[in-house]
């Protein structure tokens, strides 16, 4: 039987954890637990998620009807609720304001890959999701197309979404999500982002399969993608408004080219696609030339 009360501080614990790492300004995010086929645990609306107590917590139903509590349930609450309809394994949803990963939200850039083995591994392609005004179930729909391949969205120019078997699981994909991005803006301050090879990033996607973390590039259906070029969701982009500007994809030439191109000066950096075909040229030419 479970526990409602210890679900309820376990709510309370993350929403500290949330405003101590300043991912919730004021009475930003809301988090909730399902505990029943019909039941949710939803944090309260205009309440600073850092002061949480268990009787602030309210229950709803699977339409986002109050049920219980003495505070009103959160507004967006129908965002997860559409996220626990479309999958049955998930317990539990946090969202929030989680400063670089909002960022990215804002620019409206898509997250590169194989630079960072943990973010591999755990992360993998992290979607944009279309705008809609936060709140209603046009906002919470936006979450579909991108719901069963991730356990971690960014929506844009609001924050996150993250959820999982529990408040904690759930709280820790916004948590890896926001340092890689902040890790991100500061190697580009430096004026360069080294990639991982694919062959290396490949290593990484096995030893994801092996420890049993789901990831579409491991599926039939994305067997032969360049799984550093985010193409699980690059499709989606053109109607969210995403578009590459401040890290460019690396470059993928020969195997023994490789190295080079992903270490290029250009990678990471804003270069369009005239500027990616005379980088490709010139290092074919440098190949050739060294192998006469």
């Amino acid at each position: 039987m479970q526990n409602l009360h210890q679900i309820k501080q376990d709510m309370c614990d993350i929403g500290r954890r949330i405003y101590n790492r300043q991912f919730a300004a004021a009475n930003d995010g809301n988090i909730t637990v399902r505990v029943g086929e019909n039941e949710v645990l939803c944090t309260p609306t205009l309440h600073c998620k850092g002061f949480l107590k268990p009787d602030d917590i309210s229950l709803v139903d699977m339409t986002g009807k109050q049920l219980s509590g003495r505070k009103k349930r959160s507004s967006e609450a129908l965002l997860h609720l559409e996220i626990y309809r479309q999958r049955e394994d998930i317990r539990s949803v946090v969202h929030c304001h989680p400063p670089h990963a909002t960022a990215f939200a804002i620019a409206r850039e898509p997250i590169p890959q194989c630079i960072l083995p943990e973010v591999e591994v755990f992360l993998g392609d992290v979607p944009i999701t279309k705008y809609e005004t936060p709140g209603g179930q046009a906002f919470a729909d936006t979450i579909i197309p991108f719901v069963h391949k991730t356990n971690v969205m960014i929506l844009a120019n609001h924050g996150t979404v993250s959820y999982g078997e529990t408040v904690e699981q759930a709280y820790w994909w916004t948590e890896i999500l926001d340092s890689y991005c902040r890790m991100l803006m500061l190697a580009r301050q430096l004026g360069h982002v080294a990639y991982l090879s694919e062959g290396k990033s490949r290593e990484l996607l096995e030893l994801k399969d092996q420890w049993g973390y789901k990831d579409p590039r491991n599926t039939e259906d994305y067997k032969n993608c360049d799984i550093c070029a985010n193409d699980i969701f690059r499709d989606s982009w053109a109607d969210a408004g995403v578009e590459r500007r401040a890290f460019a994809p690396p470059i993928r030439t020969s195997p023994a080219a490789e190295s080079t191109a992903t270490s290029s000066p250009a990678a990471g950096k804003g270069i369009d696609e005239a500027q990616l075909v005379r980088l490709i040229t010139d290092e074919v030419m440098r190949q050739m030339t060294s192998k006469a």
